[in-house]
């Protein structure tokens, strides 16, 4: 493994807290990674907006306290097209600039997708709405595996690009367990003539047994060999070191593959993902400013 210049553009994503202990647990993990120089943290938008008010909320205090570029997350779910501008509208008098603009997933999981009467009808209208504002930098979602609803990859991709055509600046991936799965996927999105930048999501595994359910429901696929490789782990300690090791050598090889930027799914919980951007190079006495083009 060759660790790589640690000047690469780094931002992770958090969730809302529900109570009082979860946003303490929030705040420490901000603390925490801020000392890593972030481009910006982006804040989760919960199923049918559930968090609506919250992720306004933490949106507010990230900017506010912490001085940081903030992306709020933001659904077309249950929600009109003005309830979901206003939304937009609060997150910018909040001081954010940015925006992940997601279709979302529905309060019934098991009712799938249903636009709402007056609502945005696809995540493509409501990225050209946010677009059109002017006021955002527009982020999406990409998806290295074939997205669950997709008919096959190409059409996955043609998506992609569709987004991208509606007003997206860039994109971020669902997130994956080898490099080549990524590189692949850009490989393919550079010949169906997508140009902008795509940026892939890691996530440290903190939970094996979790991940690897979370993973079969959103069409994420784990190899075999990570599944033996964390059966093999006895405790929590060999655990989390296996979990340490497997990301940082995955994000260093997307670095030295060219990959730009790097997008942590955290948990809220900074340990195993700030050891790993330690690992690789990007530790507070060697911060290079870096934001994400």
């Amino acid at each position: 493994m060759k660790i790589t210049d640690p000047a690469f553009g780094l931002s992770f994503e958090v969730f809302p807290p529900r109570n009082l202990n979860a946003s303490f647990k929030l705040w420490r993990t901000i603390e925490q990674l801020a000392t890593l120089d972030p481009s910006f943290v982006s804040v989760t938008y919960g199923a049918g907006g559930s968090t609506r008010d919250v992720s306004r909320a933490a949106v507010d205090v990230i900017n506010r306290e912490y001085g940081m570029d903030v992306a709020g997350h933001l659904t077309c779910v249950d929600a009109t097209r003005e309830q979901v501008m206003d939304v937009a509208q609060a997150y910018k008098d909040a001081g954010a600039r940015q925006i992940v603009a997601l279709r979302g997933d529905p309060s019934d999981a098991d009712a799938g997708f249903q636009p709402t009467a007056d609502g945005f009808q696809s995540s493509l209208e409501l990225i050209s709405a946010l677009a059109d504002t002017g006021d955002f930098k527009v982020r999406v979602a990409a998806y290295p595996h074939t997205h669950p609803e997709a008919a096959n990859e190409n059409a996955d991709i043609d998506m992609l690009k569709a987004k991208f055509d509606a007003g997206a600046h860039s994109a971020i991936t669902q997130f994956f367990f080898e490099s080549d799965d990524f590189l692949r996927f850009r490989d393919k999105c550079v010949t169906a003539g997508i140009t902008q930048k795509i940026i892939p999501g890691i996530l440290p595994v903190e939970n094996w047994k979790k991940t690897k359910s979370f993973s079969a429901r959103c069409g994420a696929f784990t190899p075999d060999w990570l599944d033996k490789a964390f059966e093999n782990a006895t405790n929590q300690e060999e655990h989390d070191l296996l979990s340490i090791s497997i990301c940082t050598e995955l994000c260093d090889d997307l670095l030295n593959e060219g990959v730009e930027d790097l997008h942590f799914y955290t948990l809220n919980d900074p340990s195993l993902t700030k050891t790993v951007c330690h690992a690789l190079g990007r530790t507070p006495s060697e911060l290079r400013l870096h934001k994400v083009a």
